[in-house]
């Protein structure tokens, strides 16, 4: 491959280099590396987070990266750190021409101390104190799902809704007054109907 060749691929990934860094302004930093010059090596860069410029040399990695060609192509997600001591989450991608050398690499360098921090903000704002004295449901009753719940207590136990004895119709009225069927509208006189009692009865099976 010529050196107009090895140009092109160069100002081919110079493209994405800008275009991801923009993506993500502050938060991840892209760099284009000139793996032909080591010495200056930073082609270019979106994003500053580190402080480096172009004209920059080469990294450790860079370095590894010309020296050896079995180098891996790509390295994910491996841990960094920015000089001023934030963690980082980088990625390496080698770049070869098509006689197999590396000619460049695209890096990008995430900065996680600012999702750590929001991730421990999540965390904070999803946690919760102890349980609720008794369980709750956010969602409204239903005249429909009354009836039901009146037939299953009763079928549970052997008996039609009516047949009930009057110790169970007044476990059942209170266990349903609990879980707030009682705010329905009619609800006592679906009741009353369900169970064969009178409003009477549902009252004092409140008390």
């Amino acid at each position: 491959m010529t050196a107009a060749e090895d140009e092109l691929l160069l100002r081919e990934a110079e493209k994405i280099a800008h275009a991801v860094g923009r993506m993500f302004p502050g938060l991840c930093e892209v760099v284009l590396h000139d793996l032909r010059d080591p010495a200056h090596a930073v082609r270019a860069i979106e994003g500053s987070l580190s402080g480096r410029a172009p004209g920059d040399p080469a990294t450790e990695l860079g370095l590894a990266r010309i020296a050896d060609p079995d180098f891996p192509d790509v390295l994910q997600n491996y841990p960094n750190r920015f000089p001023d001591g934030r963690p980082a989450k980088s990625t390496s991608i080698g770049i070869r021409n098509t006689a197999g050398e590396y000619v460049a690499a695209l890096c990008l360098n995430l900065d996680v101390s600012l999702l750590g921090s929001a991730a421990q903000a999540l965390t904070r704002l999803a946690a919760t104190d102890g349980p609720a004295p008794l369980s709750e449901t956010l969602r409204a009753r239903t005249g429909d799902e009354l009836r039901a719940l009146v037939e299953e207590y009763a079928a549970e136990r052997g008996h039609t809704p009516r047949s009930l004895p009057a110790a169970a119709k007044k476990d059942l009225v209170r266990s349903l007054k609990d879980r707030g069927f009682l705010e329905l509208k009619n609800a006592v006189a679906a009741l009353t109907d369900l169970l064969g009692i009178s409003r009477a009865s549902v009252y004092n099976y409140l008390r």
